[in-house]
C-alpha cells in the first residue's frame, strides 16, 4: 500500500521512530550554530518580494538542479521574470526524484505556506500566486520565520573586518527577544597568503584594528582585538573553510619572514605558504581556547571547478565539487600540535568526502577532556551529504566509531530563512535510524533513555558544547 505524500509519519517506518519524532524531537527548539543568514535581513524584518527571490535568490544548490536539467542562466541567475525562473524551478524540481531539494522544498511550503500541492509545471502558477500573496501580505518576514520555527540562536558567519552593527543593533532591539543573533569569526583569507586576497584583506585588517600590520606581532595583536570584539557581541566560535589544513612547521620567526615577504609583494614557495598557513592556525587556535570558543574546520571542497563560470558570475555560484584528496594526517598533526600544549579547543570537524567519515570518527576520538562530551566532534553530514542516505552514512560511523549520544546534532548551513526545515528533516532521520535499530533488536527499547537521547542530538548537547 502506497504511503501518503510526505504526511506527519514521513520518513519514519516503524512505531518506534514516530514515537521517538512526535514525543521527543518535533517540539524541540533549534539553535543553528552555523548558517550564513546575514544579521542586516534579521534587523531590517522587510517583507518579501517573492517566492522567487526567497527560493532562487542566492541558492546554489537550487541553481545546480537548474543548469542540469538544461536551463540557460538567464532563468538561474539571469534577468528572467520571477514567474518564468519560478516554473523553472518547478520543472527541474519535478525531475529531482529523491533529492533532498525535493523534500525541503515541500516542507517549506507545508511549513511556511500552508501549500500543500506538489511542486511540478502543473501547479507552478497556483503555488506562485499563493506563496507571493502570503509574502505580500507582510505575514511572513524574518523575524516571523525565526519565530515560528523555534530558533534560539543564530550563529552567522562573519568576516574578521566586519564591524558587527547589526549584531549589535539586534541585541539592542529590545522586540527581539525570542532569539539570539551571534557573529561566527571567518578568517578564512588569512591562509590565502601569497595572492592578492590576502594583500587586500590584511589591508581591511590594519583600518578595522585602528593599526597598520608591517609584521606578524601587529598582525596577531589585530587579530586578537577583532577576536575580543566578536566575543563581546556574543561570539562563541570560528569557522575555517580550506582545501585542507597542513602542519608545517616552520616557527614563528620564520613565519614572520614568510610574511614580511608577503607584505613586500614577493613571491612564496609552497612550503612557505604551507608554514605560515599552519603558524597562523595554530595561533588562531589556542586563542579560541583562551576565548572558550569552539574551533570549526570545513575542508575537501575543490572550489570554482568551471572556470569560464567562475569567470562570468564568481565564486559561491554552483561549481564546487568534493575534493578527494585532503590528508587526514595532517590534520591529526595540527590538532595533536594544539593538544601538546593543553591548547585544543572544542573542535568540530566536516569533510564533504563522505569516505572520510570513519576515519574523522576515529580521529575525533583521539583528543578528549574530562568533563566534556565529544570534545572533538565529527559535524553534520555536510553540503553534498546532506540528505537521507548521506545522514544514514554519518549517523551509522557516528555509532560505530564513538557514542552518538554526545554528537551535537544539525546546521542549516544556509543562506535562505526558509532552510530550518533542515532541521526537521535531520531529527526525522535520526528517529527513524534509531527506531530501527530498536525495532530490529538491534537496541533495547527504552522510550525514556532514548528518548532523552534524542533531544540531547536534537538541541540540548549544542547548547552545552557552544556555551550557549
Amino acid at each position: 500500500m502506497r504511503k501518503p505524500f510526505m504526511d506527519s509519519e514521513f520518513l519514519l517506518d516503524t512505531e518506534e521512530a514516530r514515537t521517538l519524532y512526535h514525543r521527543f524531537a518535533e517540539d524541540m527548539p533549534i539553535i543553528d550554530y552555523h548558517c550564513h543568514i546575514d544579521p542586516k535581513e534579521i534587523y531590517e524584518d522587510k517583507p518579501y518580494q517573492s517566492i522567487t527571490s526567497l527560493w532562487l535568490g542566492g541558492d546554489h544548490y537550487k541553481w545546480r538542479l537548474m543548469r542540469q536539467c538544461g536551463y540557460a542562466e538567464e532563468y538561474v541567475t539571469g534577468k528572467a521574470e520571477d514567474r518564468e525562473k519560478f516554473r523553472a524551478w518547478a520543472d527541474a524540481l519535478s525531475q529531482a526524484v529523491g533529492s533532498p531539494l525535493y523534500h525541503w522544498s515541500h516542507l517549506e511550503l507545508r511549513r511556511y505556506f500552508g501549500e500543500e500541492l506538489p511542486v511540478c509545471p502543473a501547479n507552478a502558477d497556483a503555488i506562485y500566486d499563493k506563496c507571493n500573496a502570503l509574502l505580500a501580505s507582510g505575514a511572513l518576514t524574518p523575524r516571523s520565520i525565526i519565530k515560528a520555527s523555534k530558533v534560539k540562536v543564530i550563529g552567522t558567519t562573519d568576516d574578521p573586518c566586519d564591524s558587527l552593527e547589526w549584531h549589535k543593533n539586534l541585541q539592542e532591539d529590545k522586540s527581539f527577544d525570542f532569539c539570539r543573533v551571534i557573529p561566527t569569526f571567518r578568517p578564512d583569507k588569512l591562509l590565502l597568503i601569497g595572492t592578492a586576497e590576502f594583500t587586500e584583506f590584511v589591508a581591511r585588517l590594519s583600518k578595522a584594528g585602528g593599526r597598520e600590520i608591517t609584521d606578524l606581532a601587529s598582525l596577531k595583536e589585530v587579530l586578537t582585538g577583532r577576536m575580543e570584539h566578536f566575543a563581546a557581541l556574543g561570539c562563541r566560535s570560528s569557522d575555517q573553510s580550506a582545501a585542507y589544513f597542513p602542519c608545517t612547521l616552520i616557527g614563528e620567526e620564520k613565519c614572520g619572514e614568510v610574511l614580511n615577504k608577503a607584505l613586500r609583494g614577493e613571491a612564496l614557495s609552497q612550503q612557505e605558504r604551507l608554514g605560515f598557513m599552519t603558524e597562523i592556525m595554530l595561533f588562531l587556535g589556542r586563542e579560541y581556547a583562551r576565548l572558550g570558543w569552539v574551533m570549526q574546520l570545513h575542508f575537501g571542497v575543490a572550489r570554482n571547478t568551471n572556470s569560464r563560470m567562475f569567470s562570468l558570475i564568481g565564486r559561491d555560484t554552483g561549481f564546487d565539487r568534493i575534493d578527494s584528496s585532503a590528508p587526514i594526517e595532517t590534520l591529526a598533526a595540527f590538532l595533536d600540535e594544539l593538544d601538546k600544549t593543553d591548547s585544543l579547543p572544542r573542535t568540530v570537524l566536516y569533510s564533504l568526502d563522505p569516505s572520510m567519515n570513519a576515519p574523522l570518527d576515529v580521529l575525533a576520538k583521539c583528543f578528549n577532556e574530562a568533563g566534556v562530551k565529544g570534545k572533538v566532534q565529527h559535524g553534520a553530514a555536510w553540503w553534498f551529504n546532506d540528505n537521507i542516505g548521506g545522514m544514514k552514512d554519518h549517523l551509522r560511523s557516528l555509532c560505530e566509531q564513538g557514542a552518538l549520544g554526545t554528537f551535537i546534532g544539525m546546521l542549516t548551513d544556509s543562506r535562505c530563512m526558509l532552510s530550518y526545515t533542515r532541521h526537521e528533516y535531520f531529527r526525522r532521520i535520526l528517529c527513524a535510524f534509531i527506531g530501527r535499530l530498536a525495532a530490529d533488536g538491534e537496541l533495547f527499547w527504552d522510550e525514556e533513555q532514548l528518548g532523552e537521547l534524542v533531544k540531547n542530538v536534537s538541541y540540548n548537547n549544542a547548547k552545552v558544547f557552544f556555551g550557549l
